[in-house]
């Protein structure tokens, strides 16, 4: 397999404004912003293969003005400042055309010599995200400029061959995209059934009005009371007990650990903020492994419930957000930006998905951002937590709930391992195809 070494501007596609940035000064500045219209391209609709997201926008007479600034499906885009190394490709759907925002620039290649998706796979190996990361220029915050992405030199095989190699890469890609998709499908049908007996109480409706509730067999329906009554929160359903979290639970705040016990491979798993950059039922993302001390009311076992006490931004996605600990990850601790959540034995392991989902509850997410203190670092305070006040159902009924839970985390949890293996298969044969150092026929076998 032959390469050919060239600068990443001579793959550009021979018309005008193939390589370019985002606008610069008062060309694009927030109250440009409006509800509907040209989508713009920024840093947090970069995180993936495709650009995605929730997105700004601009007027349409804005983008007219912003012409040469414009990406359009099939670009590949590359971040300036900010998450350098960053690279994304404008997806074939969803909108026609984008803005680039000022952090970012585009190239759209020439299809008769290059192929997008390799493209992007190329600039995910480590030989490029190196050269990238040492040509960024470090006055100030680092960056790259449109004058060192054209220089950047690249080594690139025949079309059908990068075809083929993007094509594999892809397929892995597909794969793992659509084993994500079916557990956030498996998450929503749990949350929605937690939605209707704990938030909405549709089966308690039910019987009030002399119904059997639906999809629902006699006995778990007798657990359901047939009447509601006066309450803190509105009507709830009668007998339900009034309880604050904390009468459930306590958060365990984690280890303040030192940055020289971090390792890549040896050591105890370290769940910490990282975890949480993905809504999933299972910690599995960006793990980290500690060769440092920490102490036994730290540890966490398979099946353990921990939440976010610490945002580094200030969109407070994070802050208040549960995960499960996975099977496989022992021994295990939280970081100090994590509470582990020890619930009361009294309860059992069946109150555990209860409180997950009531985590998860708009209820919940508006007390995490509203008591989160700080400035740049957002913190949630524990009593802000354990007051929470809440309607708690019968054991028998949480446990009825949590064996309903068990078969949907269990398929999550398979899809997650699959999804991690196809990730480590995918990062390890890219860099090798990517390089030459393995042939498609032999990564296929």
């Amino acid at each position: 397999m032959s390469f050919e070494s060239l600068l990443l501007e001579d793959l550009a596609a021979p018309i005008r404004n193939a390589i370019v940035g985002g606008p610069f000064g008062s060309n694009l500045v927030s109250k440009d912003y409006v509800e509907q219209g040209v989508p713009v391209i920024r840093g947090q609709n970069m995180g993936g293969k495709w650009v995605s997201g929730d997105f700004v926008f601009v007027s349409p007479e804005k983008g007219r003005q912003l012409e040469q600034n414009k990406a359009r499906p099939g670009d590949v885009i590359f971040t300036q400042r900010g998450t350098l190394g960053q690279v994304s490709i404008v997806p074939p759907s969803s909108y026609p055309e984008y803005i680039v925002s000022q952090s970012q620039m585009k190239i759209t290649v020439d299809p008769d010599k290059a192929n997008a998706q390799f493209i992007y796979y190329l600039f995910r190996s480590d030989t490029q995200l190196r050269y990238i990361l040492n040509s960024a220029i470090q006055t100030g915050v680092p960056h790259t400029n449109l004058g060192i992405l054209r220089k950047t030199p690249v080594a690139v095989p025949s079309l059908g061959t990068q075809e083929a190699i993007a094509a594999f890469l892809g397929a892995l890609d597909d794969r793992i995209t659509l084993l994500r998709q079916t557990n956030a499908t498996l998450e929503a049908i749990a949350q929605a059934l937690f939605k209707s007996w704990f938030v909405d109480f549709d089966p308690v409706r039910a019987k009030a009005e002399g119904h059997q509730p639906e999809g629902m067999d006699a006995t778990t329906a007798a657990l359901f009371p047939d009447s509601f009554e006066e309450s803190e929160l509105g009507l709830v359903p009668k007998g339900w007990a009034e309880v604050r979290l904390g009468q459930l639970c306590t958060f365990q705040k984690g280890c303040s650990y030192k940055g020289n016990g971090l390792s890549d491979e040896q050591g105890a798993y370290m769940f910490n903020l990282g975890c949480f950059n993905a809504p999933r039922v299972y910690a599995f993302e960006k793990v980290k492994r500690y060769t440092g001390d920490f102490k036994d009311k730290h540890c966490v076992k398979a099946g353990d419930l921990i939440i976010a006490n610490t945002d580094m931004t200030q969109h407070r996605a994070i802050l208040g957000r549960p995960l499960l600990i996975p099977d496989g990850m022992g021994p295990g601790f939280v970081s100090h930006h994590v509470f582990k959540v020890v619930t009361n034995k009294q309860y059992g392991e069946g109150i555990k998905p209860f409180l997950f989902f009531c985590f998860l509850h708009s209820s919940f997410r508006e007390r995490a951002v509203g008591y989160a203190t700080g400035t740049t670092v957002l913190a949630l305070p524990r009593d802000a937590l354990e007051q929470h006040l809440i309607y708690l159902p019968s054991n028998e009924l949480l446990e009825v709930f949590a064996d309903l839970c068990e078969p949907i985390f269990a398929a999550i949890k398979s899809n997650e391992v699959q999804t991690q293996t196809l990730t480590q298969l995918r990062d390890t044969l890219l860099p090798r195809l990517i390089s030459g150092q393995l042939r498609l026929p032999e990564a296929e076998a």
